[in-house]
């Protein structure tokens, strides 16, 4: 617990037989995690044997491959149900430190945000940590073009180390996204549609050979994705469309 809230820790996992276990013992180091869920989407080695004999681990395991984005709907929906007040994304592939788990849990808890980022871009580290020159200028194009179309001011949307609050979680039409990587930029641009502060941390990251990463072709589409959410986004604020991704509410 911290501070009367319950942390539950989610990694989304696929192949990960060789960083889990680093993953994992750096997490439990921070001492206010209540609970770590690892939701496998049917990985090809023995990431699923290895988290079974983890203490304080739910392991659920998809009967298919369903993608990353619905992975995280699993993560979400399980989180809820062990009635976590605070739960923080971390991948299992040792890309991002879990070390700023209770920076960003300090963050939510005091009330001042429900959304916490860990941005690779704000201390200006991306590159030195190893990001590929194309996906840093992707990433820095398709950021520019989100804040603009959306009216935000975020550093970077294509994170995947991420914090939110129960009541968030539950406001979101989460059942709605992709279930593909574009479920990232989707929950952002939901949260930014409901008028939530999004807070950013700076996070180094390291990029080796046994992080998860997208492919070229997969990026293409990932990035295509992106760019639909935001005009999306812009054409249902100034009324010309509707979707279930951003719905008219009083708050709206």
């Amino acid at each position: 617990m911290f501070k009367n809230k319950k942390i539950v820790v989610v990694m989304p996992a696929y192949n990960a037989e060789h960083t889990l276990i680093n993953t994992y013992n750096e997490v439990i180091e921070q001492e206010i995690v209540d609970l770590i869920i690892i939701v496998d989407d049917v990985s090809k080695d023995n990431t699923v044997r290895i988290a079974k004999n983890l203490e304080k681990v739910r392991v659920f395991v998809h009967e298919q491959n369903k993608g990353y984005g619905a992975n995280q709907k699993t993560c979400y929906k399980l989180a809820l149900e062990e009635k976590a007040d605070i739960v923080i994304m971390v991948h299992a592939d040792y890309q991002y430190t879990p070390k700023l788990i209770p920076a960003m849990a300090g963050m939510i808890a005091s009330g001042l945000y429900e959304c916490v980022l860990g941005s690779r871009i704000l201390g200006g580290f991306a590159r030195q940590g190893g990001m590929p020159l194309w996906r840093y200028i992707s990433n820095r194009v398709l950021t520019l073009i989100s804040n603009l179309l959306m009216g935000a001011k975020l550093s970077e949307y294509h994170t995947g180390y991420r914090a939110f609050s129960r009541e968030l979680l539950e406001s979101l039409p989460l059942e709605h996204n992709s279930d593909d990587f574009v479920f990232d930029n989707q929950i952002l641009a939901e949260i930014i549609w409901k008028g939530k502060m999004i807070a950013e941390i700076t996070c180094p990251t390291i990029y080796h050979t046994e992080a998860s990463s997208i492919n070229f072709i997969r990026g293409v589409k990932y990035g295509f994705g992106c760019l639909a959410t935001s005009f999306l986004f812009l054409l249902c604020k100034v009324g010309l469309m509707k979707s279930r991704l951003f719905p008219r509410t009083k708050e709206t």
